[in-house]
């Protein structure tokens, strides 16, 4: 039995034949350089030239990053963004190098703006460079504003031959060393003629003399620039968007590339967790195996738990981006939720692991202790944590009352791991209208698996949340109280990462719809899995219900009603014990070699 991708095992026999070669000779890379020289290339800062000239002679990049429509463009008829594959991509790449996984990122990032724009001269350019093999990056980010868009530095002035030049630094920005283009983001002068004080996006060739490349601002493999345009030229043929487009532009961005940092983050946990298990199994301590200390027993089953919950979600929130339209923009929830939960959540699985393995996560010859460090980043990077939770309570009002009269009729989504162009990400429009997004009745999910113990004891601590929103919602005050609400989004969050597990449960062991040959594979998934996982989440909603009976601001009525979301999981010491020793399996399944 096995929930977790494992290198040794992986068959990834839903795509096609060029794709599967392609992820293939991904794992040939790392696998066949072995731990020792992709840690001593880790810790050197060497860049990564030999993976970009994998990637560039595999066209692998090329392959999964060109849309449909921009393949027209050139003449690539098997062009396609497909979510199913690109998860995989992901996953694999944060599996061995989050810093190789960079690469691969930001790429996305800059190619997000192309994709998004109506200028075909630009995107048949940039779509003929990625196929090329050059990589990409985002210029968004500026040194004294961070993402702060508002407040850009980037000034494009008017030029008497009807083109411009642009001034001014950025920050932050992957690739900035050596990508094909950069797509950065700006604004015009406040004394142009026809586009005063407006946004603008527009490609740097950061080969150009005009563009000085300040920096790596971090220590690493990974090159996180800062430079310098002065008196950039920029002609109209560079220009991609203009005005509130582009202000949509780099949102829809966000929301296309931020989702790749969980599954990321779902690579890196099971790379360590391999690594932890085995550890942990063979050695003995004052006498007696480590995996015997009920602690140890207790903090590795609740990372296999969190872990496969990680998977579960993720593959399911694919599916409706994938079914995503104007009709259907759901997405728009589940998203934030991918980035800001899953990479959250592998934090805890990395901390749980870090107390089972001590010191051994320190040593320099284990892929743990660069893990410990790079799963740090992700709940960080495209948004933090607290902007995507404060996202996420914005659709609150019509999920609840989803399921008391006021739920929106939506076709089932489906499985979603067949080949296709996942086209609507790119013509998703303005980022507007997000509490006004219905939602169907969540409650059959839950439901579906009432019988498991743990579920309905999460199901009393719904009832219990909903109650305390509709009696005690926030106060004018906290309504600006970023404090408090980041609490309450986080117990809101829990409810709709619940009924996607569960959604994606039925549909693996109701429907035999488990997305065999991939990453996702939930063939091996049964009831037992959920409970365990549900004993979590009963746990995590106790803490943050808690958490908001302390606020400062928090009203009597407010305490109170957090106090009633307070249970205790029910754990059946028969069943923990077969879950911990399928835990116990994982020993030995996987060691990358040295």
């Amino acid at each position: 039995m096995s929930l977790l991708f494992n290198p040794r095992t992986y068959r990834p026999t839903s795509f096609d034949e060029g794709t599967q070669q392609q992820l293939l000779a991904l794992i040939d890379f790392f696998e066949s350089k072995g731990l020792a020289r992709n840690k001593e290339e880790y810790y050197s800062g060497e860049w990564y030239a030999d993976f970009l000239k994998l990637v560039a002679d595999k066209r692998i990049f090329a392959t999964f990053a060109t849309p449909a429509e921009v393949g027209e463009l050139v003449g690539r008829a098997d062009a396609r963004w497909d979510l199913a594959r690109i998860n995989e991509l992901n996953e694999i790449l944060g599996f061995y190098s989050l810093a190789h996984w960079y690469a691969w990122q930001v790429s996305v990032l800059g190619l997000g703006p192309v994709w998004l724009s109506a200028n075909d001269e630009a995107r048949g350019m940039v779509a003929g460079l990625l196929d090329e093999g050059h990589i990409f990056g985002f210029g968004l980010s500026e040194r004294e504003h961070g993402a702060d868009i508002y407040s850009s530095d980037m000034i494009l002035t008017r030029t008497a031959d009807g083109g411009f030049t642009a001034s001014g630094g950025k920050w932050y920005i992957g690739n900035g060393n050596a990508a094909g283009r950069l797509s950065v983001f700006g604004k015009f002068a406040d004394d142009d003629p026809e586009h005063p004080g407006e946004y603008v996006f527009f490609l740097v060739d950061p080969k150009h003399q005009s563009y000085e490349l300040i920096k790596n601002v971090v220590a690493g493999q990974m090159y996180v620039a800062g430079f310098n345009l002065h008196g950039y030229p920029v002609a109209q043929s560079a220009i991609l968007h203009v005005g509130k487009p582009a202000w949509d532009a780099a949102l829809a961005t966000v929301n296309v590339g931020k989702v790749n940092l969980g599954w990321a983050s779902i690579g890196i946990c099971e790379h360590s967790f391999y690594e932890s298990v085995t550890h942990a199994h063979n050695r003995v301590l004052y006498g007696k195996r480590v995996t015997d200390f009920t602690h140890v027993r207790r903090m590795l089953a609740d990372a296999y738990a969190r872990l496969v919950a990680m998977k579960v979600f993720a593959a399911r929130s694919t599916d409706y981006f994938r079914s995503a339209s104007e009709e259907d923009r759901r997405f728009l929830l589940f998203n934030p939720i991918t980035k800001a939960k899953v990479t959250s959540e592998g934090e805890r699985v990395i901390d749980l692991l870090w107390d089972v393995i001590a010191a051994r996560g320190f040593e320099r010859d284990t892929y743990f202790s660069r893990a410990a460090s790079d799963i740090r980043a992700l709940p960080k990077l495209e948004g933090t944590v607290h902007v995507n939770i404060a996202l996420v309570l914005k659709f609150m009002p019509r999920y609840l009352g989803a399921a008391h009269g006021a739920a929106q009729a939506y076709p089932i989504i489906p499985v979603r791991q067949g080949a296709g162009d996942d086209a609507y990400l790119f013509h998703q429009g303005p980022a507007k209208g997000l509490g006004s997004i219905g939602f169907s009745d969540w409650r059959p999910a839950f439901d579906r698996f009432a019988h498991l113990a743990n579920v309905a004891v999460f199901r009393e601590q719904i009832d219990a949340f909903t109650q305390l929103v509709l009696t005690a919602p926030p106060t004018e005050a906290q309504q600006k109280d970023l404090d408090y609400l980041q609490v309450l989004g986080q117990l809101f969050t829990q409810i709709v990462y619940a009924q996607l597990i569960l959604e994606s449960a039925a549909l693996a062991i109701d429907d035999g719809e488990t997305r065999p040959g991939s990453v996702s594979d939930l063939s091996d998934l049964t009831e037992s899995h959920l409970d365990r996982i549900f004993a979590v989440f009963v746990r995590d909603m106790a803490d943050q219900a808690v958490a908001l009976h302390g606020q400062a601001s928090a009203t009597e009525a407010q305490a109170a009603a957090a106090l009633s979301i307070v249970n205790k999981p029910r754990i059946d010491p028969e069943a923990e014990q077969a879950f911990v020793s399928e835990v116990l399996s994982y020993s030995g399944a996987y060691e990358m070699k040295a």
